[in-house]
Parts: C-alpha cells; structure tokens; sequence
C-alpha cells in the first residue's frame, strides 16, 4: 500500500512515517521542502507524480495562540486543507486529515462524541474545523482524525517544557482545563490501525483514554521522572493567554488508544 504523509518532519510525522513502513506500507514522505501545500499547482503536481492509495495529512499550522494573528493559520489549516482535498478527490486518494479537540467549546461535561456540535473558541479550532468541513465536502473516502495535548519525541511539546522548568523556583500549572494527553506514537499506531481495518470512512478520536488537567498532567511527568518538585495550580484567568480554550475537551476514543498515563510512562523511559 502507498501511502503519502505530508509533514513528513514534524512531530507526528516523525513517528508515523517509520511505523507505516514497519506495517508494510510504501511510505511517501513529503514535508515542506518537497511542495508547498498553498500552492493547488505545486500540491497537484506532486501527489500526482506519486498517486499514493492513501494520502494522511499531517502538515498544519499549530500554534494555538499565535493564530490568533496570524492569517497564515487558515491559509495552512483551511485553504491547504481544501487543495489536498480536491486533488484527492479528483484521484480517488483516500484522505487522512488530522484534526484537534480545540473544535469543541468545552461546555459539555461528558466525553465528546465524534457526532456532537462542534463550536471553536479560538481561531486555530476554527481554521481545523474548515479543514474538515473541506475533507467532507470534496472526499467521498476520508477519514477525520481528532486528537489532543499531543507530545511526542520530536518537538517541542508541553512534557518537554515541564521538564526544562523543573529548576524555575515558583511554577503555576492551569488546573480548570481538562483533556486527553496523546502521545504521538500511540496517534500515529491508531491511525495505521483505521487504515489496515479498512474502518469505515467518517470522524473518529485518536487520543489518549482517560483525562487530566494541566495540572495533573505536570504532576504525572515529574512523578514519573523522579523529579521531586511542588507546582501550584491556577486558573486559566490567572494564565492569560491570546487564545481562550475550552475548559473541558474530554473526548471517547472508543479504545482505540490506551490510558494516558501507561503512554507517558513509556515515553518517559525512552527519552532517558
């Protein structure tokens, strides 16, 4: 099976593409360098010159607050998103689309289902949501897949950070926030798994099962670091940040990724 990732090199990427090759597949790896995905013409005329049978599309403008002023995040999230979907459409290409949590308002109080009403409260949800509703309207063969709090081994990400600050003499952590850690390598052996099950098309959530804070995530990491360090909790009004975020984006995964916590012990012990 040929399968194209675009963002070849970044975070997820990066651990998607080498296990896609270990599943068998033909991995197509393109990233910035290889074509602009902006540019209809340029995407075009390389999916075309590959015509991969899959195409999963990893690149994406991702930082949350910066969007908030940055035309560029709906230029990457949402036209870009609109021009893979066509060219795909047009080739018979199944579409992977990753999309976020950050599409949900966070006034539920129970795991969101891939069939409730989405409501972005910041521009980056909204620029994904466009990409999705780009997927549905050109792909007859997609499948949308939301995740969250996403860290992984090759990028910055918030468990790096916590660790970097493990010396920063007074550390408040946000603890009116609630949602679903991911490690990348368990996203990425979720989304090869709705590949090889040839699941039904549609929307699913990859994240992790279970759910925490901030906060309590901050508290997993050094526990399990055996970092000995006291972090205070705040409340998101007391962090301010550009870009609001909903206070609870829990989502039902259907088991398709495992606890949270088991994910983050293994990643602890592999980045020693």
């Amino acid at each position: 099976m040929n399968v194209l990732v675009t963002g070849s090199n970044g975070m997820l990427g990066r651990d998607l593409c080498p296990l896609l090759d270990d599943r068998g597949c033909e991995t197509i790896e393109a990233a910035r360098c290889d074509f602009d995905i902006t540019d209809f013409s340029a995407a075009e005329k390389f999916i075309e010159k590959n015509m991969p049978e899959i195409l999963i599309h990893c690149a994406a403008y991702t930082n949350v607050d910066r969007a908030e002023e940055d035309e560029m995040c709906m230029k990457v999230n949402a036209y870009a998103t609109e021009n893979i979907a066509k060219i795909c459409s047009k080739n018979n290409i199944t579409m992977v689309y990753i999309s976020t949590d950050y599409v949900f308002d966070g006034t539920k109080n129970s795991p969101y289902l891939p069939s409730d009403s989405t409501n972005p409260l910041n521009k980056y949800g909204l620029s994904k949501l466009k990409g999705e509703e780009a997927v549905k309207k050109y792909c007859e063969k997609y499948y949308i897949a939301r995740t969250s709090w996403l860290y992984g081994h090759h990028g910055n990400n918030f468990v790096e950070t916590m660790i970097s600050l493990k010396d920063k003499q007074e550390l408040k952590v946000v603890n009116d926030q609630t949602g679903c850690p991911t490690w990348t390598a368990d996203l990425s052996g979720a989304i090869a798994d709705l590949i090889e099950e040839n699941a039904e098309y549609g929307i699913y959530h990859l994240c992790g099962s279970g759910k925490a804070t901030w906060f309590e995530f901050a508290k997993e990491i050094f526990r399990l670091c055996g970092i000995e360090k006291e972090i205070t909790p705040c409340t998101t009004a007391e962090f301010k940040r550009p870009a609001k975020r909903p206070a609870y984006s829990v989502m039902d995964n259907q088991s398709r990724c495992r606890d949270w916590k088991a994910a983050l012990k293994d990643y602890i012990e592999l980045r020693a």
